[in-house]
């Protein structure tokens, strides 16, 4: 398998903790270092490639606006700092993105957003969205309102979440470390940095250490269970020093990091799971005509579909079947089984029509769809 690269990446997330953007003592924004970073995301985006920023920092920004600084917060406390920091944090990014005539959006996201099936495709098909429109989304966990027991408990992992949910091909997570080294660098001068990682091995889990930061909830301990998160996606994953001016270019120049080694891609890793790891709750039956198309790799169209069976929200998995019952396909579909029995046989043309409402064209995208031969 080829290496992977920032150059080669399509689609790239890069995750950005608290200790980077914001300085400990005041709670300011470093909006230089932020100018480099958005520098080098204006690159990549002038060469073609969509780029998703997931950002810490609201609760640490907030936090010293409203006084609470100096001690752990409340549960209450934190909620009331990240909603006064997402503002200013927000504006920064904003702002920053402007000057390279790129537009900003901000998405908050809770756990529960990529764990049910209908959050979870509301917020692809908006990032997606977004991402087609060439904007660059700005994603943070929506602190003011998820409790502990609802939360990611940190950005690595929700950024690997991200990713995967995304397709990215690259994950990167800029640390206060240059990469994964056998023990903690800073205690222990001997440690060995890992240049490359293909397999999260016990002997692997065991190197993690632990945030030294007040704000930062990581670690290494939680990159790699990022890692684990993003590999699964087949989402490759750096971690790489981000305490420099142009963190991002110096890793396509070659500074020293750790690269995390999917074994497939993004979309046969998601393929794999909605084979695997999803039982269909309905069916639905098609023509000859629509066999064909999807051995062709088209998406599965309402004009193809001859009957619905069992009951199905958007976004679960369905089989497909051909006219003589075999299953000849299987996917996430884009409409309700209630939904679905009113389009089926209608050309894309006519489902605003006959639904009132503008859906999207296919019942199943062949991005979401697995062809069993």
């Amino acid at each position: 398998m080829t290496d992977p690269t920032l150059e080669t990446a399509q689609r790239v997330v890069v995750k950005i903790g608290s200790a980077l953007l914001v300085e400990q003592e005041a709670g300011e924004l470093r909006r230089a270092w932020l100018d480099g970073l958005i520098a080098d995301v204006a690159g990549l985006k002038a060469r073609g490639k969509d780029i998703l920023i997931v950002s810490s920092g609201a609760v640490a920004v907030g936090r010293r606006r409203l006084g609470f600084s100096g001690r752990v917060l409340r549960l209450e406390e934190k909620q009331a700092a990240a909603a006064c920091g997402q503002v200013e944090l927000a504006h920064a990014y904003q702002d920053a993105l402007s000057r390279h005539k790129i537009t900003a959006a901000q998405i908050l996201l809770t756990f529960d957003d990529t764990e049910s099936r209908r959050r979870y495709l509301n917020a692809r098909n908006t990032i997606a969205t977004l991402l087609t429109a060439g904007a660059v989304p700005v994603i943070n966990e929506n602190d003011t309102v998820a409790t502990q027991e609802i939360r990611f408990g940190d950005n690595d992992r929700l950024a690997a979440r991200v990713a995967g949910m995304m397709s990215a091909d690259v994950l990167v997570l800029l640390s206060d470390v240059d990469g994964l080294y056998s023990a903690d660098p800073r205690l222990d001068p001997k440690a060995e940095w890992l240049p490359r990682v293909e397999a999260l091995t016990p002997a692997i889990d065991a190197m993690a250490g632990k945030s030294r930061s007040s704000d930062a909830s990581g670690g290494m301990i939680t990159k790699l269970a990022a890692a684990r998160i993003a590999l699964g996606a087949g989402c490759h994953m750096v971690i790489a020093k981000g305490a420099i001016e142009r963190p991002l270019s110096a890793i396509e120049t070659g500074a020293r990091c750790t690269w995390f080694i999917a074994g497939a891609s993004p979309l046969a890793a998601r393929k794999q799971w909605i084979v695997n790891s999803l039982k269909p709750s309905g069916a639905l039956v098609i023509d000859e005509g629509a066999v064909a198309a999807l051995k062709r790799g088209r998406s599965l169209l309402p004009a193809g579909v001859k009957g619905v069976e069992g009951e199905f929200q958007r976004g679960d998995a369905v089989s497909v079947k051909t006219p003589d019952g075999a299953e000849a396909a299987r996917g996430l579909v884009a409409y309700s089984a209630k939904d679905a029995r009113r389009i089926v046989g209608h050309k894309t043309g006519e489902i605003e029509l006959v639904l009132g409402y503008r859906g999207r064209d296919e019942l199943i995208h062949r991005d979401d769809l697995v062809l069993f031969e």
